[in-house]
């Protein structure tokens, strides 16, 4: 057990809710790039519809608990929990947030998710070396970094080529009123999905924090209080919203309409579901991303801007080398003082 004083565990958790608002305003456009693209909503009433879902995840894990797996894995499945330190927990924080904002700032669809993963691990390995890496949790992670994409881009080729022989008897009007509702229906369930998942990851970093410094005792569980902040925090940063990555995107990687929006919202939702019930701190960056080509494709492959996905994709590789990097020499920092 690690002691700190209580006014540093309080600065601590707040610098922790600070990155689940960041990452929630850095990962808006994951929500509502295809409502906004589409024009279904505007996008003050589709930043606002995003936030309320993801806040509304807390409700769903009041329901279903095994849905908080994700914590878990953040807290104790990368890392060695009794090796967590809060100058690791600090590390790893900035190293993630440094990351996101210049990726925001870049307009770059990176993943806040594997910018976490990095600084836990990039952190860990300054602190106690490669003996503090539990490998399973993070051989699963990296494993869906390609997987992620590619699962979403398959279910919403999926779910288009269903719908479509479906709709083949609808005429135009009638079945882009059909898809304009479903669109609407499925944009909630990613929002919804993309809060479960999310929000998890700061729910994990908190809870390995008072596990570490003798604030939690017993079972390593996520308190309730600890829940609904994280859950508060991501949604108030998805009101804020990330322009420049909504734009990225909603339209530059594909034009889409209802249908392809109502089909890359619907697979990807499915897979952020799947990831979350499997305790999988997946990207949901990287899910709509590939849902969104996988949409485009389904239509036509030159709908596609092949160079726009390229170098969103050079983004993911370096995300967690980065962040990791960021988190190694803030916590070599924190030694000097």
């Amino acid at each position: 057990m690690h002691e700190l004083a209580f006014p540093l565990l309080v600065g601590l958790i707040i610098v922790a809710l600070a990155f689940d608002f960041l990452n929630g305003l850095h990962d808006a456009a994951n929500s509502i790039a295809t409502v906004v693209a589409t024009r279904l909503l505007g996008p003050v009433q589709a930043v606002a519809f995003a936030a309320f879902f993801n806040f509304a995840a807390y409700f769903l894990t009041l329901a279903f608990p095994a849905l908080h797996a994700v914590a878990d894995t953040i807290g104790k499945g990368l890392i060695d929990k009794d090796l967590v330190t809060p100058a690791v927990v600090f590390a790893a924080l900035i190293g993630a947030m440094f990351w996101n904002i210049v990726t925001w700032l870049k307009g770059i669809p990176s993943s806040s998710s594997h910018a976490l993963v990095g600084g836990m691990v990039g952190a860990g390995l300054a602190s106690a070396g490669f003996n503090t890496i539990q490998w399973s949790g993070v051989s699963k992670t990296l494993l869906f970094i390609p997987l992620a994409p590619l699962l979403g881009m398959a279910m919403a080729m999926l779910v288009m080529l269903l719908s479509s022989w479906l709709a083949k008897r609808a005429s135009n009007r009638g079945a882009d009123k059909t898809f304009r509702r479903l669109h609407l229906v499925s944009s909630a369930a990613y929002s919804l999905g993309h809060g479960l998942n999310d929000a998890q990851k700061t729910m994990g970093i908190i809870t390995v924090l008072l596990f570490s410094t003798g604030y939690l005792r017993g079972d390593f569980e996520v308190p309730h209080w600890v829940a609904i902040s994280c859950y508060i925090a991501i949604g108030l940063g998805t009101l804020t919203g990330g322009w420049k990555i909504i734009e990225t995107m909603g339209s530059r990687i594909t034009k889409l309409d209802q249908h392809q929006g109502f089909s890359a919202s619907a697979g990807g939702s499915v897979m952020l579901f799947g990831a979350s019930l499997l305790g999988i701190p997946v990207s949901t960056t990287h899910t709509i991303t590939g849902a969104v080509i996988g949409a485009g494709v389904a239509r036509r492959a030159s709908a596609v801007r092949w160079g726009v996905a390229q170098s969103v994709i050079m983004a993911w590789i370096i995300t967690i080398p980065a962040s990791a990097s960021v988190a190694a020499l803030i916590y070599a920092l924190t030694r000097l003082f």
